[in-house]
């Protein structure tokens, strides 16, 4: 079973913040809700306006660093941009540019992310 981890970009402050409900510095204010009872397949997240919500993906990269939804990966061998992370809601898992997350995290590496690094994409 994967690790559930989040992150948070918050766009007024232009800084990763922490989502550990149990920290005291810039703690989110965030909260999960499951409508249905438990093992509800409805969960509606709640969080501060300006944050972007990052899911971790249960995956690392070719260097062990762990892969985050927005995250930048590029082929370890020719340099090249893969391009970022996402989830794909029709086949229900993540990718990265044209390719399945799981391929890539073989010869790929998280060089940066899609709020502090688009620079990267541009230039591919």
């Amino acid at each position: 079973m994967r690790e559930i981890k989040f992150r948070a970009w918050n766009s007024v402050l232009h800084e990763y913040r922490t989502i550990d409900m149990n920290s005291g510095e810039h703690n989110l204010g965030m909260g999960f809700e499951a409508k249905g009872g438990i093992g509800s397949k409805v969960t509606t997240l709640y969080r501060s306006a300006g944050d972007v919500i990052e899911q971790y993906t249960g995956l690392k990269d070719f260097n062990g660093v762990e892969i985050y939804e927005g995250d930048i990966l590029q082929d370890v061998d020719g340099g090249n941009i893969v391009g970022f992370v996402e989830y794909d809601d029709a086949f229900g898992e993540y990718d990265c540019g044209d390719n399945n997350l799981y391929e890539c995290t073989r010869d790929c590496q998280v060089v940066g992310n899609i709020h502090e690094n688009a620079d990267l994409l541009e230039e591919q």
